[in-house]
């Protein structure tokens, strides 16, 4: 057991699968007591089973305020008090494009991915002070930074919650309160199959057909969970004590150019308006 989190309490959202359990199972290896909050509560069960007297779950609708309440409340009841906050849960939500888009989806898809961070990150502040800090962490996106990674709806609210870390790191350092971001790309969990209306356990299933295919889309191979988790232990352990505000892209790359600027046989945009071969591309350069 490691002791980057030793004595620290943490409450994560979405921790029964993907990133949120790869981020539990980080923080208890390196000493941490954690609630775990869900809505899979089979998987939710058998994780406390796995991690007594380490860890408890409690069923957690994150659309629900008092349902987050409660879950940094077990927090202070269980194991006496919250240093860490990890706002995690969230699905792809409404998927139409503005044109199509309907209302009272897009209002159900801010509530899950960006009221609930706010709402979590409102409560937690009291239990924090009581302990003379501590650090938040949210879960945002690629999505957040241009068109074209995920639906409408999905994108607005990731690029909020970018926006609402920063906000809330600027009003909360004077409380030694520490807040930051985690912005993942094409990630392996089930979160593109339930997308796809795929059932759960299906959704679980198509993880691996991501991580094969995904992987070849960005300049660094692997997108596995654990890849998020380790960012995430980071911004929430003292080694970040002076990191507030900030984000940190998960993304093998995915963000760091058009595909043409790492994948060699890729002709690019220029290429393509040309109908030129990647081979010709480079001839030209060559040339001038």
């Amino acid at each position: 057991m490691g002791e980057r989190l030793a004595g620290k309490i943490a409450v994560i959202t979405g921790a029964a699968s993907g990133i949120g359990l790869a981020s539990t199972e980080r923080f208890l290896a390196e000493g941490a007591m954690v609630v775990a909050g869900d809505v899979q509560d089979g998987k939710g069960s058998a994780l406390e089973a796995r991690f007594p007297g380490r860890l408890v779950y409690q069923s957690c609708d994150v659309t629900d305020e008092a349902a987050i309440l409660a879950l940094l409340e077990r927090a202070r009841g269980e194991f006496g008090g919250l240093d860490i906050l990890f706002n995690n849960a969230g699905a792809v939500g409404a998927t139409s494009p503005l044109e199509e888009l309907d209302i009272p989806a897009f209002d159900a898809t801010i509530g899950l991915l960006l009221r609930s961070v706010i709402c979590g990150m409102r409560h937690a502040v009291p239990l924090m002070l009581a302990r003379g800090g501590g650090a938040i962490i949210n879960t945002a996106s690629v999505a957040a930074f241009s068109a074209g990674w995920a639906p409408f709806s999905y994108s607005v609210a990731k690029s909020a919650v970018l926006h609402a870390t920063k906000l809330a790191a600027a009003e909360l350092g004077r409380h030694a309160i520490r807040v930051n971001a985690v912005c993942p790309g094409l990630i392996a969990t089930s979160i593109f199959g339930a997308a796809m209306g795929a059932p759960r356990e299906q959704a679980d299933q198509m993880a691996a057909l991501v991580a094969m295919r995904a992987s070849g889309a960005q300049p660094l191979k692997g997108n596995a969970p654990e890849d998020v988790a380790n960012a995430v232990l980071y911004l929430a352990s003292d080694e970040a004590r002076f990191v507030t505000g900030a984000h940190i892209l998960v993304d093998g790359g995915l963000l760091s150019g058009p595909r043409h600027s790492w994948d060699p046989t890729d002709p690019g945009l220029i290429g393509r308006l040309f109908d030129l071969t990647a081979e010709q591309i480079a001839q030209m350069g060559r040339r001038l």
